[in-house]
């Protein structure tokens, strides 16, 4: 997949549908994903690095071991 995805909004964790344009609008300031820039499910106070969801499956697909 491409960054293309993570543009056009994904599902949330119940399989809901997030609207990420209008993340930041609702409830406290989220973090950015560190890959495509979009709103992610951390607040901006989380330590560490942050992935979108779509981003996070992408990274554990390339580094995953294809033993």
């Amino acid at each position: 997949m491409t960054d293309d995805y993570c543009a056009t909004g994904a599902d949330g964790p119940g399989g809901e549908s997030r609207d990420l344009g209008a993340a930041g609008d609702q409830g406290p300031p989220y973090a950015e994903c560190v890959l495509c820039r979009k709103p992610t499910e951390y607040p901006e106070s989380y330590k560490g690095v942050t992935l979108c969801p779509v981003c996070a499956w992408q990274e554990a697909q390339r580094t995953a071991c294809s033993g």
